[in-house]
């Protein structure tokens, strides 16, 4: 028995590049086999449940659109149908995975324990779906952001009451994310930053944050979960100055306190426009450290200036993406989780499906596009070309030498060295021919 909310709409299926179907894939064909991998083990798709199925359709000026039978969100038997509707679509659009915040799940109950009571009776219901479906659970993370309780944070909070709010929250949701079999764990800060210095401690915010995370990987020891930990860089949204702001600022604050070894970034392609950086550089900068756990695809509209979390539709974007995630060897339990959310006007179920079978298409197009790059391996020739000095033996042995010595080996060869084309233009023009 169904809900009806999805009724006439079939299961998306793959049609090939000549379909005009919008609810068909025209890209995505999960068992083809790229780089002798199946398409749909390379790209672990997973449906945002926030996004997807709690968000209500308000702005910062207008008040909710959608009108969904289980809105509002208030009771169990709302958070049931919710699910229930939840897997319909999965089965629908054949995701392997799906993702969620506790307050996704549950309706808000004003006190912890009666939210944490809610929250395993959800845990329980979709235990039971989860058994009569092939969707699984990549990953799930605590809402500490959204609650009038997080406004100056959760972990990095001056209130000591609400950093044990925030512990016993994410012991209740890695509990629960363990019980379902999820692949990681998420935490990602929302509200973890400040507005003013005129009344923020940075330096004991810092450690009460990094005290935190430390707890966090001490459980997921202590109850033998076998996921992966992973934080999310999100910068200025919604505080004006986050901890997390982006890749690079997060493996800096993982080694100073000692938890780099244990814990991986989650990264978003919205955040990192926030950030000033492309989606590639970040991806590229959590691989060269061996950071890299899974991402969120989305986009940002740029002239907004704000996350609006859009659904991916520019395919050399993507594929620029998945190049940095193809070369540093794939994903292991990461996957790609759309963080992405219907405009306010697009109202109508087919909307939902569509936008996630395009979403997954473009992914496909990327991924595979960055696999003939990679199997081309034009990109990696002009790269050997460009740094092939550094093969020199000379040249290796100043990495291990002093500046004294460097300075004579240049007065006495007379070193005088001439700029060399970095080929840009060339090489963008031949990422073109396969996007």
């Amino acid at each position: 028995m169904t809900t009806g909310f999805f009724d006439g709409i079939a299961p998306a299926t793959f049609e090939g590049v000549d379909s005009k179907d919008p609810l068909a894939f025209r890209h995505y064909d999960p068992n083809a086999t790229v780089m002798g991998k199946r398409l749909e083990d390379h790209l672990r798709f997973a449906v945002a449940y926030w996004h997807s199925f709690a968000w209500e359709g308000g702005d910062p000026f207008g008040g909710p659109t959608f009108q969904r039978p289980w809105h509002p969100q208030d009771d169990m038997g709302r958070a049931k149908m919710k699910a229930d509707v939840a897997f319909e679509m999965f089965d629908i659009l054949g995701a392997p995975f799906f993702c969620w915040h506790d307050a996704d799940l549950r309706p808000e109950q004003g006190s912890y324990a009666a939210n944490l009571a809610t929250l395993e009776e959800i845990t329980d219901y979709l235990g039971e779906k989860m058994q009569a479906s092939r969707t699984k659970l990549l990953w799930g993370t605590a809402n500490m952001f959204s609650d009038r309780r997080w406004m100056a944070g959760a972990s990095t909070n001056p209130d000591p009451d609400v950093f044990a709010y925030a512990a016993a929250t994410v012991k209740g949701c890695m509990d629960a994310t363990h019980k379902l079999g999820g692949q990681n764990y998420v935490l990602w800060g929302g509200r973890e930053g400040y507005e003013t210095l005129l009344n923020t401690d940075l330096g004991r915010e810092l450690d009460h944050m990094g005290r935190f995370l430390s707890m966090v990987v001490d459980y997921k020891h202590k109850i033998g979960f076998q996921g992966q930990i992973l934080v999310e860089p999100k910068p200025q949204e919604p505080s004006k100055h986050q901890y997390d702001f982006d890749a690079a600022t997060c493996i800096g604050f993982l080694r100073k306190y000692g938890l780099e070894d244990e814990v991986k970034l989650n990264l978003e392609q919205g955040h990192a426009i926030l950030a000033g950086h492309s989606f590639e550089h970040e991806i590229a900068v959590a691989a060269a450290e061996g950071m890299l756990g899974s991402i969120d695809m989305n986009r940002n509209d740029y002239q907004s200036g704000w996350d609006t979390d859009q659904f991916p539709n520019t395919v050399p974007e993507v594929a620029l993406a998945y190049y940095q995630i193809l070369k540093s060897g794939g994903f292991t339990t990461g996957g790609t989780n759309f963080d992405a959310k219907l405009r306010r006007q697009s109202l109508d179920p087919q909307d939902l499906i569509a936008a996630h079978v395009g979403g997954m298409d473009v992914c496909a197009r990327g991924l595979m596009a960055a696999a003939a790059m990679i199997e081309d391996g034009g990109l990696e020739k002009a790269l050997s070309a460009r740094y092939a000095a550094w093969e020199d033996a000379a040249a290796q042995a100043m990495l291990t030498s002093d500046l004294a010595t460097i300075q004579t080996r240049v007065i006495d060869q007379g070193v005088n060295p001439q700029p060399r084309s970095g080929r840009q233009e060339i090489l963008e023009a031949y990422v073109n021919r396969f996007v």
